[in-house]
């Protein structure tokens, strides 16, 4: 049996053009280098920041949105986002979006860091990890 299956590997592997890479649709790129570093966050620390007030950003799809976000967080996928930011660019911000895979908030944090503000928190868990952990939602 397992000649059967060293036979049947060896195949495939022949079958496949050369330099063929799963998911690999285009020439290898290095990984972006970003300037802004984040300051990422616990969920405790971001459970702290929240009850003292400071803005929170949903950075999330509007269906994400819909189900659930943090209670007062303001919907920041929209075209005139650099309306809805505090005009006080030393205040902190906090951005998240669905889960450490997403990448959305970690965008957006670098955008608002590069337009001057200087407090810009990113909550990698975001609403997943938020309401995993039984903390409060809203909806709209």
């Amino acid at each position: 049996m397992n000649k059967h299956l060293a036979g049947l590997a060896l195949g495939l592997a022949l079958a496949l053009p050369m330099g063929a890479q799963a998911g690999a649709d285009g020439p290898i790129e290095p990984a972006p280098v970003y300037d802004e570093v984040l300051n990422q966050i616990s969920l405790r620390e971001a459970e702290m920041l929240h009850d003292a007030g400071v803005p929170f950003y949903d950075v999330n799809t509007l269906e994400i949105w819909a189900d659930g976000f943090i209670p007062g967080a303001i919907f920041f996928n929209v075209n005139d986002w650099k309306k809805l930011l505090p005009a006080d660019k030393s205040a902190t911000v906090v951005f998240y979006c669905a889960n450490p895979l997403c990448t959305s908030s970690e965008i957006a944090a670098r955008e608002v860091m590069k337009l001057g503000y200087t407090d810009v928190r990113q909550m990698p868990e975001g609403i997943y990890g938020w309401r995993l952990s039984n903390r409060p939602i809203e909806r709209p």
